[in-house]
C-alpha cells in the first residue's frame, strides 16, 4: 500500500494525499473466461494487404518499400451527475505505405483495403517520391538492425464489457467521489473507456511482424465547494488507466481519491513571490522526465534545437540518478518488442550515475547525425528514473520532511518550456510546506527555471513511483526555483 499523508488545510477537512495510488480491487466486470478480441480482420489477412501492397511498390520499381495494416476499435461511455452523457464505439483502419527511390521517399494511406484502393495508394506513394527531392539519410532501417524473432509481452487484455456495464461502473465511481464528503457538491462527469488494436507491418529489408495490445481506463473528475453564496470552488481528477482491466483500481476507490485531492485544494491562496525548493509530485516529475527524453531525441538533435546539444558522455543529472529504458515489461504501457521500423528494441541504460549514455535516434536521426538507431523510432519505451540515495521509507509523507519549507506541486499548466534555451516556465499549483509540514494549498502561481539547471539540482526521488504512460519515476525534489506569486 502506497504511503498516504493526512492534512488538515484551512477550511476543508482532513483529507489524504497519495502520490502513488493503486488499488488491485478490480472492477467487476473486469475478467471474462472467454477471449474475445471484437477485431474484423486476423492476422492472416493483414499478411495477405501488406504483401499486396509490397508487390505492387516492387512491379512499380520501387528500390524498397515498407506497409502497415493496423485496425483499432474500443467503447468510450461518460455520465455526469448520475446520468448517461455518451456512449461511444469506435472502429478505424487503415494500410499506410511507403515507397523508396533511392533515397526519395513517398508515403500514402488508404482506409479502403480492396486491392484496387492499395494499388492506387502504392501509384499515390511512388508518385511523391519521383518528384520529391533526395535526402541522403532516407531510407530503410539496416538489416542488422532488424527484429527477427519476435518476443510476447503480454500486451492484449481484450475487455469484453458492454455500454449497460461500463456506464454501471462510470455511475460507482462518480458515485463514490460525491459521497465522500458534503463539500463535494458536482462533478464534470465519470468516464469508463476499453480500447484495443492491432497491426502488421512489413518491409522490403525482410521485417515482419506485428502484434495485439489493449488499454483500458476509469476516470472521473470531482468539483469541491465550500459553504456560501460565492464560495470558492476546486475541481480535481484521478483516472487509472491498464493493459487488462482486471489491473485498474475499483471505481469506489478511484472516485473517492479524486474527491478527496478535489477537498484539499479547498481554501487555496496566492503566496509572495520567492525563491525555495520545489517538490514535484510524481506524475509532475514524469512530465519532466518527458522533458528530458524531448532533449535528447534525434529529431532535436539534427536540428540543433536542444539545450542539452553535444551532451552525450556528459554529466546532465546529478551523479545518483539513474535512467533505465526497458522495452520488454510484460504488460509494460511503453513495452514493444521492436520500433517503428521494425528495428529491434534493447533495454539498456541512457542515464548511468548522471551521465548521458544515449539518445533515442531512429534510423533517420541516426544517420543525420552520423550514429546509430537506438530503436526509438516512435519514441521511448518504458523509462524509470530513480535515484541511487533513495531508501524504502522515502514515502510522500518523508520527501515533505526533506522538501521543508517549500512548494509542493501537484499540477501544472500551460505549455511554457522553450526545449533550445532549456527555460522552464509554468502555471503551477499545490500546496505550501513549512517544516516538512503541509501547511495550505496554494493556486495562481508560476514556477520559473531552466531545465539544465533543474535536472542538476535534483536532491532526490521518492520511493512513492507513479506510472504516467511509459514513464515511471516518484515524487521529485529540486533544490531551488523561482516562484511568482502576488
Amino acid at each position: 500500500m502506497p504511503s498516504i499523508i493526512a492534512a488538515t488545510l484551512g477550511p476543508a477537512p482532513t483529507i489524504c494525499l497519495e502520490s502513488s495510488f493503486v488499488n488491485k480491487t478490480a472492477p467487476a466486470n473486469a475478467t471474462h473466461s472467454e477471449p474475445h478480441d471484437g477485431f474484423s480482420y486476423s492476422r492472416d489477412q493483414f499478411e495477405e494487404l501488406v504483401d499486396t501492397a509490397l508487390s505492387h511498390a516492387k512491379k512499380l520499381g520501387a528500390t524498397n518499400a515498407g506497409a502497415e495494416a493496423s485496425e483499432g476499435c474500443g467503447l468510450s461511455v461518460s455520465v455526469r451527475k448520475g446520468e448517461l452523457e455518451n456512449v461511444e464505439r469506435n472502429r478505424d483502419k487503415s494500410l499506410g505505405v511507403t515507397v523508396y527511390m533511392g533515397h526519395r521517399r513517398g508515403n500514402a494511406s488508404t482506409s479502403d483495403f480492396s486491392k484496387a484502393a492499395i494499388e492506387r495508394t502504392v501509384q499515390a506513394a511512388f508518385d511523391i517520391a519521383r518528384f520529391t527531392a533526395e535526402d541522403p539519410s532516407a531510407g530503410l532501417p539496416d538489416e542488422a538492425d532488424i527484429e527477427t524473432h519476435q518476443r510476447e509481452l503480454d500486451l492484449f487484455h481484450p475487455w469484453a464489457i458492454n455500454s449497460e456495464e461500463a456506464a454501471k461502473l462510470a455511475l460507482q465511481c462518480e458515485a463514490a467521489a460525491l459521497k465522500t464528503s458534503r463539500r463535494i457538491t458536482n462533478s464534470d462527469g465519470a468516464a469508463v473507456s476499453a480500447q484495443q488494436s492491432h497491426f502488421f507491418s512489413a518491409h522490403t529489408h525482410g521485417f515482419r511482424g506485428g502484434y495485439a495490445s489493449s488499454r483500458h481506463s476509469i476516470s472521473v473528475a470531482p468539483i469541491a465547494k465550500l459553504p456560501g453564496r460565492n464560495a470558492e470552488m476546486q475541481r480535481d481528477a484521478w483516472y487509472s488507466s491498464m493493459r487488462s482491466a482486471s489491473e485498474l483500481s475499483s471505481p469506489e476507490a478511484v472516485g473517492r481519491y479524486a474527491a478527496e485531492r478535489a477537498l484539499s485544494r479547498l481554501g487555496a491562496r496566492k503566496i509572495a513571490t520567492t525563491e525555495c525548493p520545489v517538490l514535484f509530485e510524481s506524475p509532475a516529475a514524469a512530465g519532466l522526465l518527458g522533458g528530458f527524453v524531448q532533449a535528447v531525441s534525434g529529431g532535436a538533435l539534427y536540428r540543433k534545437s536542444s539545450f542539452l546539444l553535444d551532451s552525450l558522455g556528459k554529466k546532465v543529472f546529478p551523479k545518483h540518478i539513474d535512467i533505465e529504458e526497458d522495452p520488454h515489461l510484460l504488460r509494460g504501457k511503453g513495452s514493444s518488442p521492436f520500433d517503428d521500423e521494425g528495428v529491434r528494441s534493447v533495454r539498456r541504460q541512457v542515464v548511468k550515475g548522471g551521465r548521458l549514455e544515449a539518445y533515442f535516434l531512429s534510423s533517420y536521426s541516426a544517420r543525420k547525425l552520423g550514429m546509430k538507431t537506438t530503436g526509438n523510432a516512435g519514441g521511448s519505451h518504458n523509462l524509470t528514473m530513480t535515484s541511487r540515495l533513495t531508501q524504502a521509507g522515502d514515502d510522500l509523507n518523508e520527501m515533505i520532511r526533506k522538501l521543508g519549507t517549500g512548494l509542493f506541486v501537484t499540477e501544472l499548466m500551460g505549455q511554457g518550456v522553450n526545449y533550445v534555451t532549456g527555460d522552464y516556465s509554468r502555471g503551477a499549483s499545490g500546496f505550501w510546506v513549512e517544516n516538512g509540514q503541509m501547511a495550505f494549498p496554494v493556486q495562481e502561481i508560476t514556477i520559473a527555471g531552466n531545465l539544465k539547471d533543474m535536472f542538476m539540482g535534483i536532491e532526490a526521488i521518492g520511493s512513492d513511483t507513479y506510472n504516467m504512460g511509459a514513464k515511471t519515476t516518484g515524487s521529485m525534489l529540486i533544490n531551488r526555483m523561482k516562484l511568482a506569486g502576488s
